[in-house]
């Protein structure tokens, strides 16, 4: 099986370094050639599924402007330039809630749009955590940290409280993670 090619790009939006659209040319495994491919590009990002030495899990309830209503959310965001992908989700743990956890496992990283692109999503588990300093986070939307038991996020995960993939994804597979693990 061959993959797709690239054979140019044109930026058409540079927006910010949150967002910039281009346009690529592709040429597909059989020859054919289709130009004006839409890409987005946004930076690469952290979530976190954080269980804390009492075995409860943090969250929050929060809005997002993309988001209707309330949704639960965990710990996490973008990566800074250069940054490792594991030191941003420390970084994110510690300023959104002000705890830090010594056991972390990656679950993987995920392109978020298999033909637009959108960024990369790294995902961990992060265990033990602990409080360690008041939360210094700088996110617009207003939220409220959660302590969850283990069933308790359960029913919010299969309840589709958590209204963002990523973070969905996370849970679902931090959870999946500990059942293999146990």
């Amino acid at each position: 099986m061959k993959t797709w090619k690239t054979v140019s790009r044109r930026t058409v939006l540079n927006h910010s370094r949150f967002l910039t659209v281009e346009d690529h040319t592709v040429e597909l495994p059989d020859g054919r050639v289709i130009s004006e491919w839409p890409w987005v590009i946004t930076p690469d990002y952290a979530s976190v599924c954080a269980v804390t030495e009492d075995g409860e899990f943090l969250g929050f309830r929060q809005t997002k402007y993309g988001v209707e209503g309330f949704t639960l959310a965990v710990a996490g965001g973008y990566i800074e330039p250069g940054e490792d992908p594991l030191d941003a989700a420390r970084r994110e743990l510690l300023e959104e809630t002000g705890y830090e956890a010594p056991d972390w496992t990656h679950l993987g990283h995920y392109r978020v749009d298999a033909n637009r692109g959108a960024g990369v999503a790294h995902l961990f588990l992060a265990r033990g955590a602990r409080r360690v300093a008041e939360a210094d986070a700088d996110d617009l939307e207003e939220q409220e940290l959660l302590h969850l038991s283990r069933s308790e996020l359960e029913a919010a995960l299969a309840a589709g409280e958590f209204k963002v993939l990523p973070w969905t994804t996370v849970v679902a597979l931090a959870l999946l993670y500990l059942d293999r693990e146990a």
